[in-house]
């Protein structure tokens, strides 16, 4: 495999860059934490408006029709940035989805104004506290109605609709359910990183169209697809972090000289490092996986997954220590980082549950263990 991101799509990496820091991203991170509101509805508009949220809606459904490549560059960005904003969710998830898998007229109905970022999309399809299974899922379709409880639903607060998983007469579909409904019932969660806002959420008889009936072979493909474009968010984040390390490291006096002079700090942040390029290695090998569709995207996915949470996690617990005691106050923005680390570590599907991912791919594949 020989992989680099073209010049085109370096340009747009830059410009999204470029925008996230006129827009001042983490500062705007600290607001919403700081405040009452889920999300940044002017840093959305932003993204909207350059295009972000429509890079791989094809144009006859008013998006730009780029494909994946490009939307690693972004993820990668607002990883960086820590965008407070549902991108993911909108993006990632319910826009491909319905991309992959929904008939014509909820592809016209819905694409245009996922486009526009008039509407906002998200899945629902956790329950209880466990990883979900096709024997655990609890929720129901029947008779073009849906009813269950689905837990942890990111921005499940803020969506105008859900796509979510439910038992069918032969197993387990997608259906698609507007959360405007009086049938649907919405509790906001606090969570670690309350910058990305969740939700339980409650169906009582809820109308909803049907995405497809094969809904599982649908979710584990979304899984690979969305691990990569998360796995850009977190060495995006890594490096961030990373970076602030060392800034404050070589700006920081102690004993007549900077603290980055001392073995300890070398050490930590080229630990940084090192984790950060292996991750960086892994998401190449990914993106490579799935803007080609290949058959190595489930191992792919899994290896730049567990990576990038690691090195999210080294980098951003790292980049505290290397600040001292201030690194763990309010005031310094290192908590930001460490906060959407865990979050991203946990949003679909732990650590552990992507290593037996990936030892399954391995299993099923011709790749050495």
């Amino acid at each position: 495999m020989n992989f680099e991101f073209s010049d085109e799509q370096l340009i747009m990496k830059e410009e999204v860059r470029k925008l996230l820091d006129k827009e001042n991203s983490v500062k705007r991170n600290r607001t919403i934490l700081e405040g009452e509101e889920s999300f940044d509805r002017e840093l959305w508009d932003s993204l909207v408006s350059m295009g972000l949220t429509a890079i791989t809606i094809p144009e006859e459904f008013g998006g730009i029709g780029m494909g994946y490549l490009e939307l690693c560059v972004v993820a990668e960005e607002l990883g960086r940035a820590i965008a407070p904003v549902p991108f993911s969710s909108s993006v990632y998830l319910a826009t491909t989805l319905i991309l992959d898998h929904a008939d014509n007229d909820i592809k016209k109905s819905y694409l245009p104004k996922l486009a526009s970022g008039e509407l906002i999309g998200t899945l629902a399809h956790s329950e209880k506290s466990s990883h979900p299974t096709q024997e655990s899922i609890g929720a129901s379709f029947k008779d073009g109605t849906i009813s269950g409880i689905k837990t942890v639903v990111p921005d499940g607060d803020i969506a105008n609709f859900a796509i979510v998983s439910a038992k069918n007469d032969s197993g387990i579909g997608l259906y698609l359910v507007d959360l405007d409904l009086s049938g649907v019932s919405r509790e906001t969660l606090e969570t670690f990183d309350p910058s990305r806002s969740h939700s339980n959420i409650t169906f009582d008889n809820c109308p909803a169209s049907e995405i497809t009936k094969d809904g599982w072979e649908a979710l584990e493909k979304l899984m690979d697809q969305s691990a990569v474009l998360f796995a850009f968010e977190q060495i995006g984040g890594a490096e961030a972090a990373m970076n602030m390390a060392k800034d404050y490291a070589q700006g920081r006096f102690a004993f007549g000289r900077s603290i980055a002079q001392f073995q300890a700090i070398k050490h930590k942040i080229a630990d940084m490092y090192i984790a950060l390029q292996l991750a960086k290695s892994n998401c190449y090998f990914g993106a490579w996986a799935l803007s080609n569709d290949a058959a190595e995207l489930p191992t792919a996915a899994a290896t730049a997954r567990v990576s990038s949470t690691k090195a999210f996690y080294e980098c951003s617990k790292e980049n505290i220590q290397t600040h001292g005691g201030m690194g763990a106050t309010w005031e310094f923005d290192c908590h930001l980082f460490y906060r959407r680390s865990r979050l991203l570590a946990a949003n679909i599907g732990s650590q552990g549950i992507w290593k037996d991912k990936l030892i399954t791919s391995l299993e099923k594949s011709n790749l050495p263990a």
